[in-house]
């Protein structure tokens, strides 16, 4: 019981204790609840004026930009409408200045209709004048023509039908020169299109085509060699032009010696001989005759594989010797500036291959085909070289179609058989087509040097002529004990107006003559 009571007595304690709390706390909660809610209306009071003070300054604000914007609009609009009114004003001035121009126009028409009027009134008096012109010129032409008939006794129909007659006769002649002209046209247009098919047709064949030059060249290893190759006074240079007939030049191109001369065959023979000279390295006189003669002998074994390389290549057998030296000869010849060996290959071959479509005999058509020009490396005769070649060909058995055909390939006898056809068609296409020959005439440079030379041979105690230099200078040989200093001087000037009489030539040609003594013994 006492517990209870103890723990009533707690109960209670505690519930005054808290009561009492609560009302201090309260007591202290509304004082400062009191203090704040002033504070806040204070506050509040401030903050409402300051948002009046922002609130007027933010309207004073929009109205000064508003009074702007607005100034600025009335001047945009004054301006646009004093641009307007400038307008207008131009506008209206260009209206006035229209019809100011469209009434001095309206003016010019009327006096224009006024001009007009008087000209279409003139020139009805003019074409009244005219058409009495007319009939008074009508009246004039009658009468004329009667008078024109009654003088020739011919009427006006006979007259006409005359003139109809001539104009027909004039007319029938001009159709006869144009259908001659158009026969020629179509003669040109066929022969072109047959050469057309006649060049298609031989590009089966390829041969490499050169024009031969009249110079050579001699590479050496230093200048110095120049030197020694003309000698004391000219000595070498003089003794190798004599011994081999070529003209040697020696200028300023470093390391180079050329060769002039238009007979390839002289040239090679000069050519080798200088190299040997130089290999030795020995040059006077005596050292370049006897290298003039070993050049010779490799010339001759050259011409000899030359014609030999050139029967196997066309597979010709039994070819004596004799004619095989001829046809390597071939090799240092030229014909207008074609290579005469390379010319008579290309002529076998084109009528090997022709007979050989046409079923005949191939063997027989590249033999004569290759030796149809064998007389141009013979010695010279009277005899066309066709002619000339058939004849010295005679002596080794040649068969009768082949000598034919290289008689005849140029006309000077008549074809027997259709071989001789096949090797003047070859020869022709060989010639004629692009690039065979250069442009040398047969009156052109190497048969002028030819005549030249023969022209300076026909004076006697001549022993050698040489033309140099493009045919500028004849060289003259002449024997020593036949021919005096002052007989020199003659036969100089001799030669010069031969030269002149019977030779072309442009420019000057200079003869000189060349005359020396020697005096041999031997010791034993």
């Amino acid at each position: 019981m006492g517990i209870v009571i103890n723990l009533f007595l707690i109960i209670a304690a505690s519930v005054v204790f808290f009561a009492v709390g609560f009302y201090i706390g309260r007591f202290f909660l509304e004082r400062i609840g009191t203090t704040k809610v002033l504070e806040a209306e204070e506050r509040a009071v401030q903050v409402v004026q300051e948002a009046q003070k922002e609130a007027n300054d933010y309207k004073e604000l929009k109205v000064n930009e508003v009074n702007q914007e607005w100034k600025k609009r009335k001047r945009e609009f004054d301006s646009e409408v004093t641009i307007k009114n400038n307008k207008f004003a131009q506008l209206q001035k260009q209206i006035r200045q229209k019809e100011v121009t469209l009434g001095n126009q309206m003016r010019d028409v009327k006096e224009a209709e006024k001009k007009l009027q008087e000209q279409r009134e003139e020139l009805k008096h003019l074409t009244e004048n005219v058409q009495n012109r007319s009939a008074e010129l009508e009246k004039i032409i009658f009468e004329q023509n009667q008078r024109l008939e009654s003088i020739s006794n011919l009427t006006a129909e006979e007259a006409r039908q005359m003139l109809i007659d001539n104009m027909i006769a004039k007319a029938r002649e001009e159709a006869a020169e144009t259908v001659h002209q158009i026969h020629e046209e179509a003669t040109q247009k066929a022969d072109r299109i047959a050469e057309k098919i006649m060049l298609t047709a031989i590009q089966r064949i390829s041969f490499e085509q050169a024009t031969e030059s009249a110079l050579s060249v001699v590479h050496i290893q230093s200048d110095e060699l120049k030197g020694r190759i003309i000698g004391r006074e000219g000595r070498n240079i003089k003794a190798f032009e004599n011994a081999t007939g070529v003209d040697i030049i020696v200028d300023d191109t470093p390391e180079v010696v050329i060769l002039s001369c238009f007979d390839p065959l002289r040239r090679e023979r000069a050519k080798l001989t200088l190299q040997k000279l130089l290999v030795d390295g020995i040059i006077h006189p005596v050292a370049i005759e006897k290298a003039y003669q070993d050049a010779k002998k490799e010339i001759e074994d050259v011409i000899m594989s030359s014609g030999e390389e050139a029967i196997s290549s066309l597979q010709i057998p039994d070819m004596p010797a004799e004619i095989v030296n001829l046809i390597g000869k071939m090799r240092f010849h030229t014909v207008y500036g074609q290579n005469l060996l390379q010319h008579s290959r290309e002529v076998a071959m084109l009528a090997g291959l022709m007979a050989a479509e046409l079923k005949l005999d191939a063997k027989q058509a590249k033999r004569a085909g290759l030796l149809h020009d064998i007389g141009l490396v013979l010695p010279e005769t009277e005899m066309p070289h066709a002619l000339a070649g058939m004849e010295f060909l005679k002596k080794f058995n040649m068969s009768p179609v082949v000598l034919n055909a290289i008689a005849a390939h140029h006309g000077e006898v008549e074809k027997a058989s259709p071989i001789a056809d096949l090797v003047d068609a070859a020869n022709v296409i060989s010639l004629s087509r692009p690039g065979a020959r250069g442009a040398v005439t047969a009156e052109g440079n190497v048969k002028r040097l030819e005549s030249l030379e023969e022209i300076a041979k026909t004076f006697p105690g001549v022993i050698k002529t040489y033309a140099l230099q493009a045919g500028r200078e004849i060289r003259v040989i002449v024997e020593g004990d036949n021919v005096s200093d002052s007989q020199a001087d003659v036969l100089a000037h001799d030669i010069a107006s031969k030269i002149e009489s019977e030779a072309q030539y442009p420019g000057q040609i200079k003869v000189t003559i060349l005359r020396e003594k020697r005096s041999v013994a031997f010791a034993k």
